[in-house]
């Protein structure tokens, strides 16, 4: 069943044009289902493109999801339309006596600002520890994963020499989770960061198991409370042309920067990407969906704060 989004919501044109099937909310209330429920909390600056992209991954499961967006109250983005904000967003305070199945918190422009300095640190740990207590299971994404493991196990994060910029191998420390169900044994995600979480800081840590690292970019995955909380380093959700984008993008800024690491055919600039980890991609959010979020989640939704770790 595809997923079901907020009528003209942007993505729903957009992913119509790549043969996704999406419904808006008027056709999926006419089917006698209970939809899965998953909040994101967008702290990306390119709002629209990020909904696109989970929604592309999102709609990729038999699963009906009723998919909402949530936003840092009086928090007004730059780069987003205050109208595609106002119809499509709701504030914290006004989502907070909700049940969610699953939260999906995405990455934010401020990695380099220790945690506290953030404006929005208090409300966002404030949402962090609603998570648990009203969301099955919650997905965090590049500095939301950084912040989330600073704030619920105190793993600091540390600043990289150089960004870390491409798609990377990776492995798995625990490949019969099902998490992996369907993964190869090597596999692909692309990373874009300025910072990192080190193995050193969370090996021993109770309650918080590694389970995916790279070589070159480091731990790329982290679990805890058996699954209700994943903290994902990369952006496995990233569309194929997007770390082009930001490459010519700092390039026009006149930053200093390296052509993304295995990303263009021959490492070569001048030639298209080649896309490694959309399969890789698909299989983590639903795998995430599917098992993590609608096996475990009880019938009724406000039954979730009494769930310990599944």
């Amino acid at each position: 069943m595809p997923l079901n989004l907020q009528k003209n919501l942007p993505a729903v044109e957009l992913l119509k044009t790549e043969h996704i099937f999406v419904m808006d909310s008027l056709r999926a209330n006419s089917q006698d289902i209970r939809p899965i429920r998953v909040v994101v909390l967008n702290l990306m600056p390119l709002k629209i493109t990020t909904e696109t992209d989970l929604v592309r991954l999102l709609s990729n499961t038999p699963l009906q999801v009723e998919l909402e967006l949530m936003k840092i109250k009086g928090h007004t983005s730059k780069n987003t339309p205050v109208e595609h904000m106002r119809e499509f967003y709701r504030d914290f305070d006004n989502m907070r006596d909700e049940f969610y199945d699953g939260m999906i918190v995405t990455g934010a422009p401020v990695e380099r600002m220790p945690f506290e300095e953030v404006r929005y640190w208090d409300e966002l740990t404030e949402i962090f520890d609603w998570g648990r207590t009203h969301v099955t299971s919650t997905f965090y994404i590049c500095w939301a994963a950084q912040a989330a493991l600073y704030h619920f196990f105190g793993v600091q994060k540390h600043d990289l020499p150089s960004k870390m910029f491409g798609v990377f191998r990776h492995t798995m420390n625990e490949p019969f989770l099902p998490i992996f169900r369907g993964f190869d044994d090597e596999f692909y995600v692309p990373h874009s960061r300025h910072t990192e979480v080190r193995r050193s800081d969370m090996v021993g840590i109770p309650g918080l198991t590694l389970l995916s690292e790279s070589d070159e970019a480091g731990v790329y995955m982290a679990m805890a409370r058996g699954g209700r909380e994943f903290f994902i380093t990369g952006h496995s959700e990233y569309a194929p042309n997007t770390l082009d984008d930001e490459y010519r993008r700092d390039l026009a800024k006149g930053l200093s920067i390296a052509p993304p690491t295995g990303y263009y055919a021959d490492n070569d600039p001048s030639k298209p990407p080649i896309v490694r980890w959309r399969g890789h991609a698909n299989l983590l959010f639903s795998n995430w969906l599917n098992y993590y979020v609608y096996q475990a989640t009880p019938y009724h939704l406000n039954d979730i704060r009494h769930l310990g770790d599944l």
